[in-house]
This record gives C-alpha cells, structure tokens and sequence, in this order.
C-alpha cells in the first residue's frame, strides 16, 4: 500500500511538471501547490492511515491539516523554501 500510495504522489507531481510551466525547485509558491495536490490527491490523508499513525487529533478538517502538515513537511525539505515554508503552503492552500 506504501508503494501504491508514493507511486500516486509522484505521478501527479509528474502531472502537473507536464500541463503546467512548473518550476518547484526556484518556485516556493509552486512547489507548495504541487506538494498540496499530491498530497490531497494520492490517498496519504486517508482517516484511517492517520488514525494508524496517531495524527488525527478532530476528525472536522482532518483532510485540511492533513494535507497542510504533509504539504509542510515537503516543502521544508527544500533549501529554497525552508525559511518560509509555512507562508508559501498557505498561500498555495488558498488559492
């Protein structure tokens, strides 16, 4: 399920690199949008999965922070973004 799971969230980065003038390595803003929808989109939220893990704290807006702490994570990983990796996931998350 973990293989299944990575390969979604990599095809839809590969996705969205294809439609789109996509640049997440020198754009925050991008990278952050891409990081959302993969993590939306691939299954890696699921209530159970979480509920596994110990992260659901509410089940109200679960997927939301979900998404939002998963998006964090990712986009901290590049040197880029770190310092305001927070403001580029919300402002993506809005949009």
């Amino acid at each position: 399920d973990h293989a299944h799971t990575s390969m979604v969230h990599e095809l839809i980065h590969a996705v969205d690199m294809c439609r789109t003038k996509m640049d997440p390595l020198n754009n925050c803003i991008h990278m952050a949008c891409t990081e959302i929808r993969a993590q939306n989109l691939s299954g890696e939220c699921a209530p159970w999965k979480e509920f596994i893990g110990g992260q659901i704290k509410s089940f109200p807006n679960h997927g939301k922070t979900c998404v939002k702490r998963r998006a964090l994570l990712s986009v901290k990983e590049n040197p880029n973004c770190r310092d305001r990796a927070n403001d580029y996931v919300e402002a993506a998350f809005e949009r």
